[in-house]
């Protein structure tokens, strides 16, 4: 099965079960439209790499193409859609895919309406709900999905792993913003727990336990899922610098602005003279960055060779991703290295 297959198929289904469960929660009141409206506009983007990497983990298994895996692949995007919810309050992102973000798509309800209060609190108080929302339909969507009790089992409990390993890994990227201080490791275990696992290494292991993989077939997505969930990652990052706002939905340099604490950050701060790492440091997080400072950043990201140390771990990260493909049988070997590429050479 192709991946556009793959999306269509996982599309339809997250289609199906928020047009039904938002006619469901509207008999409530109508006041709650705008917060299905939200969260189904939401998912409506991406690119599907968790489902898809989840679906794929599932036929590498020996599970066989149907609604089933393409309703509980589904899930992970409604749980993506609550991450990003979140993640965008808690950077105080305008933005998410070049629309409003979730907070400040509620905050100009709020606004229209003309309602008494801050629309600004509103806004974020109503995205953290949407967030929560998300979640819960996640839950539900996976645990609907038609699979017998065992093979439900296996999978809900990567299903906590994952979700907790996520959240671990959001907060310790907002202690690291706090730090300010660009420290390498630390750097390191917010990009696996907060996105490599997440986005790749556990997907594949939800599909896998669905399937009934055994443990060896689990030990090669996890070399394989690793690895590739860190590239992926770095390539986000380098992005989040360098990006134009047609790749990424987001102003040119919004990680610079926000202050995340990146392994490109940590790389341009070990690199750098002591002066300039000082400065850089002093201009990180900086929301009114003027357009000259954010580019001399930018330069000294390029010119302390943190760029080109990034861009030669996402290379050996690759190319230790595909190594464990030997072991993986067809078609979901080529469906994997279809999707390295996509994760790893991708422009937004």
């Amino acid at each position: 099965m192709c991946l556009t297959t793959i999306r269509d198929h996982v599309n339809s289904c997250l289609r199906s079960f928020l047009e039904s469960r938002s006619a469901a929660i509207s008999v409530i009141s109508p006041d709650v439209q705008p917060l299905t409206e939200h969260v189904r506009a939401l998912t409506e983007g991406g690119k599907r790499l968790r489902a898809a990497f989840a679906y794929v983990g599932y036929l590498g298994a020996g599970g066989r193409a149907g609604e089933s895996i393409a309703h509980a692949a589904a899930a992970l995007e409604l749980l993506q859609a609550c991450a990003l919810i979140h993640d965008d309050i808690m950077d105080a992102s305008d933005l998410r895919r070049g629309a409003p973000s979730a907070h400040r798509r509620f905050e100009a309800v709020h606004q229209a309406a003309g309602w008494s209060g801050d629309a600004a609190a509103f806004g974020v108080g109503a995205a953290i709900l949407a967030g929560d929302l998300c979640l819960s339909w996640a839950d539900e969507m996976l645990m609907t999905s038609g699979f017998d009790d065992a093979h439900l089992t296996g999978a809900k409990h990567i299903y906590d792993v994952m979700r907790a390993e996520l959240m671990a890994g959001q907060y310790l990227d907002l202690v690291e913003q706090a730090r300010a201080d660009g420290n390498i490791e630390r750097a390191r275990i917010v990009l696996r727990f907060k996105s490599a696992k997440y986005t790749i290494e556990r997907p594949l292991h939800l599909g896998g336990a669905l399937a009934g993989a055994s443990s060896e077939l689990m030990a090669s997505y996890s070399h394989y899922g690793l690895a590739l969930g860190e590239a992926f990652q770095l390539r986000d990052d380098v992005l989040g610098v360098f990006g134009t706002p047609e790749q990424t939905g987001k102003p040119s340099g919004d990680d610079l602005r926000t202050g995340k604490q990146t392994l490109l950050v940590a790389h341009t701060v070990k690199n750098a003279s002591p002066a300039d790492a000082q400065q850089f440091l002093r201009l990180l997080g900086d929301g009114a960055i003027s357009d000259g400072a954010l580019s001399w950043m930018q330069e000294l990201i390029i010119d302390s060779g943190a760029l080109d140390e990034v861009e030669t771990a996402i290379a050996n990260q690759m190319e230790s991703a595909l190594s464990a493909l030997d072991v993986i049988s067809e078609p979901a070997a080529t469906a994997l290295r279809e999707l390295a590429v996509a994760a790893t050479q991708r422009h937004s």
